[in-house]
């Protein structure tokens, strides 16, 4: 699925990958360079799924939980990460596991322990930067 959007449709974009994707709990790797929107889309991905209050990225912190009326959300940011090794030794199997849904971005380097039925959303800036383009692909498991 192709998506082209200006900011201020994220959050139709957001309601349209849930939808997409049934509302089911599940991995969403954001793959992009910086300015493409990762950490945008997951801040409307979380509003539509109940998120109170504000999100914030977790480039430090390497992971944020937001609570929703009916799920946990984990927010993963991997840039920090310099090995597969140092983010099984944070425990990042836990949270890919835990049944809840999972939005990371800069997923590379824990690629190798991904799920099988991991949803991947490729953004592009375009237009300098005056919109978007994001490409949803999911396995055929």
């Amino acid at each position: 699925m192709s998506i082209n959007y200006t900011l201020n449709e994220v959050p139709a974009v957001a309601e349209q990958i849930l939808n997409h994707l049934g509302h089911s709990p599940r991995a969403i790797c954001l793959d992009g360079e910086l300015g493409a929107g990762k950490t945008t889309l997951v801040s409307a991905l979380c509003k539509k799924l109940g998120v109170d209050g504000g999100t914030n990225s977790p480039t430090f912190s390497i992971v944020n939980e937001y609570v929703s009326d009916n799920c946990l959300v984990y927010h993963l940011d991997c840039y920090r990460l310099e090995s597969l090794d140092e983010a099984l030794a944070m425990g990042i199997e836990e949270y890919l596991d835990s049944g809840q849904w999972v939005l990371i971005e800069w997923a590379g380097v824990i690629e190798p322990i991904l799920p099988e039925d991991v949803c991947i959303l490729r953004l592009k800036s375009t237009d300098n930067g005056a919109s978007r383009s994001l490409e949803l692909s999911t396995p055929t498991v």
